[in-house]
């Protein structure tokens, strides 16, 4: 009897060491940072982009995920590269990205072109 205590006992020690090994890493999100003002005007250009991506034959057909992803690259084929193309958009993930995203956009939309 002492012996199955005993084996209950560390193997609740290992799956609790377990868990609060899985608790302690955290998992670090990196991207990169573009800043962004959510002005009329900001929001009026990013809107104008997208409602012409929308229409394109590319993305025209694509839905869920798919198209949010289309219509990003659409947008800014540079700024989804920057942002979104190591680590792809996930199917209900939260997009904290998106106004990264917004505001590299700007950044370069606002850019003279040689």
């Amino acid at each position: 009897m002492a012996a199955y205590i005993l084996a209950g006992v560390v193997l609740v020690a290992f799956i609790t060491g377990e868990i609060l090994s899985i608790e302690n890493k955290k998992a670090v999100f990196t991207f990169p940072e573009f800043p962004y003002k959510e002005t009329i005007k900001n929001e009026m250009a990013f809107r104008e982009y997208e409602s012409a991506c929308e229409q394109s034959p590319s993305c025209v057909h694509t839905t869920g995920i798919s198209r949010i992803r289309c219509l990003r690259e659409c947008v800014s084929p540079s700024c989804y590269q920057d942002i979104y193309q190591t680590d792809q958009l996930e199917e209900g993930e939260i997009d904290v990205r998106l106004n990264s995203f917004k505001g590299c956009f700007i950044q370069r939309a606002s850019r003279p072109r040689p």
